[in-house]
């Protein structure tokens, strides 16, 4: 079991959601991080979903990344 984090910064969000989904069916714990303005896509329970700079800071960002086993851009 991994640990995955995604970070979104576009609009075209079917291959993330595609993508998440099949991580979540693998087992990983997946985060999903919205920069200011990305609409979140409709995710399988259990992701978990935060805004920067709403809810999560860049300085909370840059240590989630350093946490994740993989770490994806969009």
């Amino acid at each position: 079991m991994g640990r995955a984090l995604h970070l979104l910064k576009t609009q075209d969000t079917v291959l993330v959601a595609a993508t998440v989904a099949r991580q979540v069916a693998a087992g990983d714990a997946v985060t999903v991080v919205a920069l200011h303005g990305v609409t979140v896509p409709t995710l399988p329970a259990g992701v978990v979903v935060r805004r920067v700079p709403e809810d999560l800071s860049w300085n909370g960002l840059l240590e989630a990344i350093f946490q994740a086993d993989q770490v994806v851009a969009w």
